[in-house]
């Protein structure tokens, strides 16, 4: 059995009156890729963004149960969400590095953090680039705004931003969605290079991408949780008919 990383029990979310998550329990396995995939409104990137507090800037939004992150329970009120986010790092959608140097975009969370005295930043800026399959790309333009990188480029900058603090936890909100397939197979190269070293939770609705990388996989539909298990069991050997139909293409 493998260790869990994140447990989430009896989670129930609601924006205002509307449920978007119904009693969602679910663990995550620690250094392994979980997809979670599901129709349109189906809760995923509502599930994923409770991993790092992100709807706390939302006051419309009430929580209840547990999400346990090794010893912390991410949603007692003691929590501090910006130590939270420091394990837990997120890549969004659509590229967002910040209007800086690219070396100033991967250096930015160990500047604020202080998790690196001046002396060593060259060393872990090149470090996270190379780890993230961009340093030969862009190591003679360091200095570069990184709004001229290419959207692939971009993207991988923001993982590279995202490991360089070394977190637990990496959250991709469908990182692919506005990619090339050329760029969208760096990524996926990317996360299975990352694999062991960092536990990673995919919200995707290219269900091709979720039998690539992910380790298991959760599906979900009208914000609960339908079935959880190996990807290869989840897409061939499905439990639920709902689960069978999805994969199979009849919905979504």
């Amino acid at each position: 059995m493998e260790k869990t990383k994140i447990e989430i029990r009896d989670l129930d979310l609601f924006f205002g009156k509307k449920q978007a998550l119904k009693n969602i329990s679910l663990h995550i396995p620690e250094g392994k890729i979980t997809a979670l995939i599901g129709p349109s409104g189906c809760g995923k990137s509502t599930l994923l963004r409770c991993l790092n507090r992100m709807h706390d800037l939302n006051p419309q939004v009430k929580m209840s149960g547990i999400i346990q992150l090794d010893e912390l329970n991410l949603l007692h009120g003691n929590t501090n969400p910006v130590h939270l986010r420091r394990r837990v790092g997120m890549v969004f959608q659509k590229a967002n590095p910040f209007p800086k140097s690219i070396a100033e975009n991967v250096a930015y969370g160990l500047k604020i953090n202080n998790l690196c005295h001046k002396t060593q930043m060259a060393t872990r800026v090149e470090k996270s680039l190379r780890d993230s399959f961009l340093w030969e790309e862009v190591k003679d333009e360091l200095a570069e705004s990184a709004l001229t990188l290419s959207g692939g480029q971009q993207q991988r900058l923001c993982i590279a931003r995202a490991i360089a603090v070394e977190p637990e936890i990496i959250l991709l909100d469908e990182p692919c969605s506005a990619l090339d397939p050329i760029s969208t197979g760096k990524i996926e190269e990317l996360m299975l290079k990352l694999r062991g070293r960092f536990t990673q939770v995919i919200v995707t609705h290219n269900m091709q991408q979720a039998q690539r990388v992910a380790d298991y996989t959760a599906f979900m539909y009208l914000g609960e949780l339908v079935e959880f298990g190996e990807t290869k069991q989840i897409f061939e050997n499905p439990q639920q008919d709902l689960t069978r139909n999805y994969v199979e293409g009849h919905f979504g």
